[in-house]
């Protein structure tokens, strides 16, 4: 049987082949109707799948059955897998994946008539995850802690993750303890789990304040568990409230150890930060005068401070605060909204070297105002390849030339895919590719 010739068992149910994955990590079947997305297979299982409502990209299904398995489909690491909505590709062998990965990112270039040098998907292993965001419920005695189902706002109660770093994955049973002694009947809320050098830093959201009650039950947690520090945040605008510290969560970048405000980004992976942090640090080459925008707490603002005069922008008053804090006179650092007020041409006059970091949405006003500018090089580091690649073409009719791409594999087992990509300004400032 091949996938375009579909056998039907029931009114909804379909037995297929699977062809390809698709962009969200997907397995894709092409049938004579069109194609249709079973989760959780790989390309050549055969599988018995429920399909759902035709869409205008094709139909999603829900997988019922592997009938035979695909030469590259492996036995899922956690038994958590297909439930739990924080991993896709469990299912698929380690080299096949991050091949696609890479076949992603090309793809998502071309899409923009964008043709780079893309390289090997710099990969990551279980167990490094040092940041997470969970999701703990009570209904009646019984205590959810764990990650959004697939598709809903359901609780996949986990007793072990194998993503995590195990010293976070060794909170999950206290935490489940804590929450069923102070938590109300029905009551759900939000943590942030962070791994610092100093030890793990706990941000908690709900949108009212805690009672007295729970604030000496966290306190006590603190210090039965030895968490650095937890904090409370009711208004996500607001600042966080301070409700126990042992000891100041701090992170090193580039030698500085940087005092970290609650709810601080890091990246997920230390292999991941380390991969970007060396991209970043070799494109700079012998730079002298670097800007850092989106800088955050200094993660690439810091090592390149030992080889050049670094001024960072971020948005985020308490990471300019802490990054000040850390660094002093040796960096000047500047709170500002570059989306509302990206960075202009004249503002860039006489720089070496711009690295960027922006959040999913990307960089369009800050990438239109660099296209027009002379910088020699820029580094930019992304989480989205679509609103990289439309930030690159931006770029490239600037002048530019997209000379080198690095992705990375930060959340392991996910659809998700990150990178760095080198962009040069073109002799003449003729247009890159």
């Amino acid at each position: 049987m091949n996938s375009s010739s579909p056998r039907t068992s029931a009114p909804d149910e379909i037995e297929l082949v699977i062809d390809a994955v698709g962009g969200h990590g997907d397995g894709v079947a092409t049938t004579d109707q069109g194609k249709v997305f079973v989760p959780f297979t790989v390309p050549g299982d055969r599988v018995r799948a429920r399909l759902g409502m035709k869409g205008k990209e094709g139909t999603p299904a829900v997988l019922l059955e592997v009938m035979a398995a695909g030469a590259h489909r492996i036995a899922p690491p956690c038994a958590h897998f297909g439930a739990c909505g924080g991993c896709d590709l469990q299912q698929w062998h380690a080299a096949e994946a991050l091949d696609w990965k890479r076949a992603q990112v090309v793809a998502t270039l071309r899409q923009r008539g964008l043709d780079a040098p893309v390289e090997p998907v710099v990969a990551t292993l279980p167990g490094e995850r040092r940041r997470a965001r969970l999701s703990v419920r009570r209904d009646a005695e019984v205590v959810e802690v764990g990650f959004r189902a697939r598709g809903s706002h359901a609780i996949i109660d986990v007793a072990s993750c194998a993503l995590l770093d195990p010293a976070l994955g060794a909170l999950l049973a206290p935490l489940r303890k804590l929450t069923s002694d102070v938590l109300q009947r029905r009551e759900e809320v939000a943590v942030e789990l962070t791994l610092t050098d100093s030890g793990i830093d706990l941000l908690f959201e709900r949108s009212h304040e805690p009672t007295p009650a729970q604030r000496s039950a966290w306190a006590k947690f603190a210090t039965t568990n030895r968490v650095a520090r937890i904090s409370w945040r009711a208004d996500s605008e607001g600042e966080p409230e301070l409700l126990a510290k042992l000891q100041q969560p701090a992170m090193t970048f580039g030698g500085i150890s940087v005092e970290l405000p609650p709810g601080t980004f890091l990246q997920a992976s230390a292999t991941a930060e380390a991969a970007l942090v060396a991209e970043v640090v070799a494109a700079a080459g012998k730079a002298r005068r670097v800007l850092d925008l989106y800088s955050g707490c200094g993660t690439f603002a810091l090592p390149l401070l030992q080889r050049a005069s670094v001024h960072a922008l971020e948005g985020s008053a308490a990471a300019v605060a802490a990054l000040k804090k850390a660094a002093g006179a040796r960096l000047t650092v500047e709170q500002r909204d570059l989306e509302r007020r990206p960075l202009q041409k004249d503002e860039l006059k006489k720089v070496d070297f711009v690295v960027l970091d922006p959040p999913r949405a990307g960089a369009r006003a800050q990438s239109e105002a660099l296209a027009a500018s002379a910088v020699p090089v820029i580094a930019y580091v992304s989480c989205n390849p679509a609103t990289f690649a439309r930030d690159a073409r931006t770029l490239v009719d600037g002048g530019y030339a997209l000379s080198r791409v690095v992705p990375v594999d930060q959340f392991l087992w996910s659809a998700h895919v990150e990178l760095v990509g080198i962009f040069q300004k073109s002799p003449n400032g003729r247009r890159g590719r």
